[in-house]
This record gives structure tokens, C-alpha cells and sequence, in this order.
């Protein structure tokens, strides 16, 4: 009985191990899908003339906090004055 009772237990494991494996599969070509969905957008960006460069720039700074962003231009401002560059 005791043999029944592990090998039960293994099933029900690897049955729930197999769930999780199958669901984070899932998730990754579902993040693929995404990825590639990404890239046609920009793609049509850029074959609309837009630099898709900075696209990813505003994009990454739309992430960020305001004050954040405006003290790292005020210092990167200071340090453009110190050296001549603007």
C-alpha cells in the first residue's frame, strides 16, 4: 500500500510539475508573439519616417518618474556647460 500511496503522489507531482511547465511555455511564446508584434510597430513607424530610436527613448522615459527625469536633465544640462557643448 505504501508503494501505491508514493507512487500516487509522484503522478499527482509531476502531473502539477508538467501544469507548470506547459503554463510557463505558454507565457513565453505568448511573450514572443508580443515581441514580434513590437517589432512590426516599430517597423511601421520607421517605414512612416519616424527615427524609431528615439521612439524607444520617449518610450523608456514614459516609464520613469518626472522628478527622476528632471533631475538626471538638469545634471546632464550642467554637464554639457562645463564642458562647452552648449
Amino acid at each position: 500500500m505504501n508503494d501505491m500511496t508514493s507512487d500516487t503522489s509522484y503522478h499527482v507531482t509531476a502531473d502539477e510539475l508538467r501544469q507548470f511547465i506547459e503554463r510557463f511555455e505558454r507565457l513565453e511564446a505568448e511573450k514572443k508573439d508580443i515581441a514580434d508584434q513590437q517589432k512590426e510597430v516599430m517597423a511601421e513607424a520607421k517605414a512612416r519616417g519616424y527615427d524609431t530610436r528615439v521612439m524607444r527613448k520617449v518610450i523608456a522615459l514614459r516609464k520613469r518618474d518626472k522628478d527622476d527625469i528632471a533631475e538626471e536633465e538638469a545634471v546632464l544640462e550642467m554637464y554639457k556647460q562645463a564642458l562647452g557643448m552648449i
